[in-house]
């Protein structure tokens, strides 16, 4: 009897978790399209205390107000694993617990390499290691997080070297994706998102045999919305990925626009795609974003970069990316991300 109620009590723990409530819906999850990247891990110091904890409080706050149901956040291996086999989670509980409490979900980055040596950061890391800290990582969260995705950019040079046509990533994908299952089964695992060349890129992964390590595909397909037939230009990055998956007898993974975005500022800037929009022009993108795309077969998230500016850290108008300033006061596309938020979800 006594083997019977400890067991009964662990089905119902677990099921508190799961299934709570009404028993149908998974408290670490959220139906809702709508996310936002941002750099909560840039605090104690880090970055001159871009996020410390009155400011992470701050941006919870406006998130909520915002509608935001998802972050993606970087839980970063070099603090996570300072030392070889030595895990520490603090700064990290501290993140998680607040956006918990607060009722919004989390996207977690596993990355990057643990040496913080130069730019080792950023070197491609040894499968076995990095599958370690994802293992220790995710077994630590799994409460309370349910999505992981297995590092950034991995086709981008500035997040991964050397490049190798995702020959290493897709043996750490396979690593990396088998660890977090076997902590937790319940657990979504996303491939890093790409950053280029969707179709090119996605082929590769599948011709590695990365079909089973991976739950759902997500991209970064950046447009500037200068160009005269911008949400053409998105659709055909979302439709080379589309037909990738289909191709592969995928169609049943989700799509996720992990990354999506373009700077709001009102003095002249330039990024990687050219001009700089001024705050109108990307909160009429952010209306856009979030009308267009979630029709489109298999689009379910999507993830607006930044939720704040960061001035000063790239040094062009990528550091007006922001739905917010600096120092937290709304843009234009604040409000054109919420009245989306709003009118889809009701509230």
């Amino acid at each position: 009897m006594k083997i019977w109620i400890i067991c009964l009590s662990l089905f119902l723990n677990f099921n508190s978790l799961i299934w709570p409530d009404n028993m149908s819906r998974d408290r670490r999850d959220s139906e809702s399209p709508y996310g936002v990247l941002d750099f909560f891990a840039w605090s104690e110091g880090l970055n001159n205390d871009f996020y410390d904890h009155e400011k992470i409080s701050t941006a919870i706050k406006l998130m909520k107000e915002a509608g935001v149901a998802f972050v993606r956040i970087d839980l970063l291996w070099a603090d996570i694993e300072p030392e070889e086999n030595r895990f520490v989670f603090t700064k990290y509980d501290y993140i998680v617990d607040e956006l918990w409490n607060n009722g919004i979900k989390i996207l977690a980055i596993l990355g990057y390499n643990r040496s913080r040596q130069e730019d080792r950061w950023r070197c491609a890391p040894e499968p076995e290691m990095f599958s370690r800290y994802a293992g220790a990582t995710v077994g630590h969260y799994k409460d309370k997080i349910k999505y992981w995705e297995i590092w950034n950019e991995p086709d981008s040079e500035f997040y991964w070297q050397p490049q190798d046509g995702l020959k290493h990533y897709s043996e750490l994908l396979k690593k990396t994706y088998r660890a977090i299952k076997s902590v937790d089964p319940t657990a979504k695992v996303l491939m890093g998102g790409l950053s280029k060349d969707f179709e090119k890129n996605l082929r590769a992964l599948y011709n590695y045999g990365c079909k089973d390590y991976f739950d759902i595909v997500n991209i970064h397909p950046f447009v500037n919305p200068l160009l005269p037939r911008a949400l053409e230009v998105l659709y055909a990055l979302y439709h080379e990925t589309h037909y990738v998956i289909q191709h592969h007898g995928d169609i049943h993974k989700e799509i996720w626009f992990t990354e999506i975005g373009c700077p709001g500022h009102n003095e002249p800037t330039e990024w990687w795609l050219g001009e700089g929009p001024s705050e109108v022009t990307q909160a009429r993108w952010v209306e856009t974003v979030y009308r267009e795309p979630l029709k489109w077969p298999g689009v379910k998230k999507i993830f607006w970069a930044f939720f704040r500016d960061t001035p000063a850290h790239w040094g062009n108008g990528i550091d007006y990316f922001g739905l917010v300033h600096t120092d937290f006061s709304k843009k234009p596309a604040f409000e054109a991300y919420k009245k989306a938020a709003v009118a889809r979800e009701g509230i």
